[in-house]
């Protein structure tokens, strides 16, 4: 067995498989970002990814070629961001660059203390405090793109006041958008602010189960923020409405899925696929967080055995068609090597294991990084260029969660995906 490292966290690949996962890393990173200075196409988003995971292959191999490189792409990502219109998101806007800034001087990456030109997102918790100062939210909720996605990053501020303050309101628009009855909590999403691909296919709006998208991404956000022992106050009746909800959405037993990818329209009770944005894997890990923050066994019961379902489904129920970290084998992968971290369940470890197979395996000659292409079910004018490098669906994250795998480092980047659930103390 693998030593651990500080964390407890341990690599799980054994033999021809991690020397297989190693080449892929090694290969994805000789096609990706490797320019400097970057590609004109390369905006300011995709170079603080590369920076990312630069500094993660930095640590982790002991490399000073790497830490070069991450500093350097996070410059220039930082030198086009002045010069790129870009909305306030989390994922496509400037707040998940600010997290990625922000993350990069947390130990054990940097030190906060030694950066010489004093805190270089100040500017962006004025500009969010600005923007959430509006006295009704009419945005979006969710974690791509809206105010969970904006807790994220406040998170990682954390101990700044500005940070808590930034959670405060979040919390305060979430409360008043929240619908309650009978100790429940949930959040519609209307059907103007459903994205355009999935909107087509509906006739209203939905309550959206989906991590990246719906309610349990509001479950993992506040599960981070009571873990941090704050706002217990304003956290702990939207955790517990909202957990209440969500565990009686349960799909019927015998259905392929534990939970439908939405509820609350007639085409609600479809199954949902098995991955980190939809369906049970996600879900799993969120109510794992939150159990662990409330230090509540029944949802860690829940949890649990929800994710060992999901463990032992029918890969081709699972409906995987790629390798990314969204919705892909690589992210479904790694949300087993988390439960499997926190828990040391051999199911768990298993799982992992053939999902990470599964993702090395679909490594094809042609368009994609190192071989790893992106798969769509529609199609469309897409910015498949930059889809195939990033973190959600490209090589970027590919790479995290193949380093996550074979490396005693944890990966804490996943505070990104609300999947950090801290890991269980080593074995004996």
């Amino acid at each position: 067995m693998s030593s651990f490292g500080q964390s407890g966290w341990q690599s799980i690949l054994p033999g021809p498989l991690r020397e297989q996962a190693q080449q892929a890393l090694v290969d994805i990173c000789a096609e990706l970002g490797t320019a400097i200075p970057a590609d004109a196409r390369e905006g300011p988003e995709l170079l603080s990814q590369y920076a990312l995971l630069h500094a993660y292959l930095g640590l982790a191999w002991n490399s000073t070629e790497h830490a070069a490189k991450a500093n350097t792409f996070l410059e220039q990502s930082i030198e086009r961001l002045a010069e790129t219109p870009i909305a306030p998101a989390l994922y496509g806007g400037f707040t998940g660059i600010a997290w990625i800034v922000e993350h990069l001087q947390h130990p054990p990456l940097g030190d906060p203390a030694s950066a010489d030109d004093g805190d270089p997102n100040e500017e962006i918790d004025s500009a969010l405090l600005d923007y959430l100062e509006t006295p009704v939210w009419k945005q979006t909720y969710d974690l791509i793109g809206g105010l969970v996605g904006f807790g994220v990053y406040a998170l990682e501020r954390l101990p700044r006041k500005s940070a808590e303050t930034c959670l405060s309101r979040i919390l305060d628009h979430l409360a008043a958008m929240a619908t309650r009855e009978n100790g429940e909590a949930t959040w519609w999403t209307p059907l103007e602010l459903i994205p355009q691909i999935s909107r087509e296919q509906l006739t209203s709006g939905h309550y959206n189960l989906g991590v990246a998208h719906g309610i349990p991404g509001v479950i993992g956000f506040l599960a981070q923020i009571n873990a941090a022992g704050l706002l217990q106050h304003k956290v702990t009746p939207l955790m517990s409405g909202a957990v209440a909800w969500l565990l009686k959405q349960r799909l019927p037993k015998g259905s392929d899925s534990v939970f439908a990818p939405t509820a609350g329209h007639p085409e609600a009770s479809r199954p949902s696929r098995a991955a980190w944005c939809y369906g049970d894997p996600g879900i799993a890990l969120v109510l794992l967080a939150a159990a662990r923050s409330f230090r509540e066994r029944e949802w860690e019961e829940q949890a649990l055995a929800i994710g060992r379902e999901v463990a032992q489904r029918e890969p081709k129920k699972c409906s995987v068609n790629d390798a990314g970290l969204c919705h892909g084998a690589s992210g479904l992968a790694h949300v087993f090597n988390r439960l499997f971290q926190a828990t040391r369940e051999d199911a768990f470890l298993k799982a992992a294991r053939f999902w990470f197979g599964q993702a090395l395996q679909m490594r094809k000659p042609g368009p994609g990084i190192a071989g790893f292409a992106p798969w769509y079910p529609t199609e469309g004018e897409r910015d498949v260029w930059s889809i195939t490098r990033g973190f959600l669906m490209g090589g970027t994250g590919i790479a995290l969660a193949l380093l996550a795998a074979i490396s005693d480092l944890e990966p804490r980047w996943d505070r990104l995906l609300l999947a950090s659930v801290p890991a269980a103390r080593p074995l004996d």
